[in-house]
């Protein structure tokens, strides 16, 4: 598989971790490694800040992918497929379908600013 077809492949993936999280055929070890994977995907910090060079964007190319291949290897392969073809479609060119679904990117960055601003004291 060509490097595009892998990155085409994972952000229809993400999604569709995210919907096997929620179906009670997902084995407990695949829904606690889904519900990392799904939050640290969106989640505006990284394991590694991206703006040291090179390595900061690694995690990003190494780890996220990393994530999900082992994710979906805990799901099993009937429960994932069921996945993958409902997040096609709710999701189109990488993007919900419905606007709500950004509300945990929202939620999230709004809460790293609400703990900024507290910490600064203003």
């Amino acid at each position: 598989m060509k490097i595009k077809e892998r990155a085409k492949r994972l952000k229809t993936d993400i999604p569709a971790v995210f919907l096997a999280l929620k179906r009670k055929e997902t084995p407990l070890l695949a829904k606690l490694l889904a519900a990392f994977t799904v939050a640290y995907a969106l989640s505006p910090l990284d394991f590694i800040p991206d703006f040291i060079p090179v390595i900061g964007l690694l995690d990003d190319v190494i780890l996220l992918p990393g994530l999900i291949a082992l994710t979906v290897k805990l799901i099993p392969a009937e429960v994932f497929a069921e996945c993958r073809k409902e997040a096609a479609d709710l999701w189109s060119d990488g993007k919900p379908k419905k606007w709500y679904y950004a509300l945990p990117i929202v939620l999230i960055w709004l809460l790293l600013i609400f703990i900024i601003v507290k910490s600064i004291g203003l």
